[in-house]
């Protein structure tokens, strides 16, 4: 999904929110990209600018690098963007019994009762298929291994900073769950987290710790109620944080016109 805050003024920073749907999924369901209480439009309200949300249900940082290299409503906010958010990595420590590859043809199989009768029984499975994984020793398979979440971070940072030299970058520690879907599992996060903060120091990156963030809101079911996403509460907590890091990064030709209100 793309589109973003609409802003009249158009003075204030361009944020290029790459992210999963814990960017654009609230309490209840999945709202649109301009929703001002989703986090990123949080952050660019508070700095006086607009968001441009690039993001999709399930995705990783592979997921996020063909958008930046395949979509060209991307491409066209590139020459404007003050600074690039990386909420990525969360859907990639997630456990994935099945290969990536082999999950994602599902919704191409044919015929569709087939299609139908394999989806529904690997949702039936995946609980269990996680819980036993899981147990295994690194925690099992993930969605994307921690050293291909971080490739394709720096390659999705190098993309943009080529581009827009010298903007800053800010990147997400993996967030917390107690989803059903997966049992309460999440032992590759660990690994997972590991390798951004790495990853994040060399590549002098700044990173938001969203399990600081949100742990508690989640722990306590004040999100929704698959146990994955967030409520209104905690997307507001990480879009002031964010435009809290990014106020003191930015030019000095896009600081912040109104400080974060609380």
């Amino acid at each position: 999904m793309g589109g973003g805050c609409r802003e009249t003024g158009g003075a204030g920073p361009v944020l290029l929110v790459l992210a999963d749907s814990l960017a654009f999924h609230g309490p209840v369901r999945a709202e649109p990209a301009d929703e001002p209480r989703l986090w990123p439009n949080v952050a660019a309200a508070a700095l006086g600018g607009r968001a441009e949300l690039v993001a999709g249900i399930g995705w990783t940082a592979r997921h996020a690098w063909h958008a930046l290299t395949h979509d060209p409503r991307v491409w066209s906010v590139l020459p404007e963007v003050d600074a690039l958010v990386l909420g990525l990595g969360g859907m990639d420590s997630l456990p994935s019994p099945l290969p990536t590859a082999l999950r994602e043809l599902m919704p191409v199989l044919r015929p569709e009762p087939l299609r139908r009768a394999v989806r529904s029984g690997y949702r039936r499975a995946q609980p269990t298929l996680s819980r036993l994984l899981g147990a295994l020793p690194g925690g099992g398979p993930v969605a994307l291994p921690p050293r291909l979440t971080v490739g394709y971070l720096e390659r999705c940072r190098r993309a943009v900073t080529t581009i827009r030299p010298d903007i800053p970058v800010v990147a997400m520690l993996p967030s917390v769950h107690r989803a059903a879907a997966y049992a309460g599992v999440h032992s590759g996060r660990p690994a997972t987290e590991r390798a951004i903060s790495a990853w994040a120091t060399a590549a002098e990156v700044a990173l938001l710790d969203l399990p600081a963030l949100v742990g508690e809101h989640i722990r306590h079911g004040r999100g929704n109620p698959d146990g994955m996403h967030w409520g209104w509460e905690a997307h507001a907590q990480v879009g002031l944080a964010l435009a809290e890091t990014l106020a003191t990064r930015l030019t000095p030709g896009n600081a912040p016109r109104r400080a974060p209100v609380t």
